[in-house]
């Protein structure tokens, strides 16, 4: 029964999801470290430069509770920073496919350009008097035609 059960889950932990999600998981912490160091780094000592200490300074003080509205402003800064960078890498990742789906179609244009030319001249040969010579031209366009498309 243990057994059963952890075959189960190994065949679940190891679906090819499963293992992308958990590959995106890791990613996806690297990268918010990334824009983590670049808001700590590079934005907030620019944006510094306009107010003392930057985002993280900005505090004020109500009744005895001191709010950090500077550090929920840098939150609001970095979900932007990574929200605009997912929408350009999915911008990115559908441009792609987009453009595999145009291959796909410009081949199957051609494999139906090459079967309707077929089919023509299968017509017109038929239309010319079905006797062996024609039925020979037919076998030999059909082999010509499997050829090309190989």
């Amino acid at each position: 029964m243990i057994k059963k059960f952890l075959d189960e889950f190994k065949e679940f932990a190891l679906k090819g999801n499963v293992m992308d999600l958990a590959i995106g998981v890791i990613i996806g912490g690297a990268f918010s470290g990334l824009v983590t160091s670049l808001l700590d780094n590079i934005i907030s000592p620019i944006i510094g430069c306009f107010s003392v200490g930057g985002f993280k300074g900005l505090s004020f003080t109500l009744w005895k509770a001191r709010l950090n509205y500077g550090a929920f402003l840098n939150d609001i800064v970095n979900f932007v920073v990574m929200a605009f960078v997912v929408f350009l890498l999915m911008k990115a990742i559908n441009k792609l496919i987009e453009l595999g789906k145009k291959k796909e179609e410009e081949k199957e244009e051609e494999e139906a350009a090459a079967d309707v030319a077929l089919l023509t001249e299968i017509r017109d040969l038929l239309l010319a008097g079905a006797n062996e010579e024609t039925l020979a031209k037919i076998e030999a366009a059909k082999a010509a035609a499997e050829e090309k498309a190989e």
